[in-house]
């Protein structure tokens, strides 16, 4: 079963992230990324930057992701 730390591992190793938390149940996850890497992308933009530090993962192991994808600034700011 695929584990919170291990998406959280996986996210972590293909993308910069200032803070990075994820929950979930096995197949099912939420997570809360903060990167500057989002700065200037739109929502899809950063889920996509996101998805691709997954991998193959996505879809398969990994059933379905809700994510929050902030820069710093607006890390901060919230």
């Amino acid at each position: 079963m695929v584990t919170p730390e291990y998406v959280r591992d996986l996210i972590a190793r293909g993308l910069a992230c200032e803070h990075l938390e994820v929950q979930g149940d096995g197949a099912h996850f939420e997570a809360v990324i903060v990167s500057a890497a989002f700065e200037g992308k739109s929502r899809v933009g950063r889920h996509q930057l996101v998805n691709k530090a997954l991998g193959a993962q996505m879809g398969n192991e990994i059933h379905a992701l809700s994510m929050k994808t902030l820069t710093p600034a607006e890390w901060k700011a919230a």
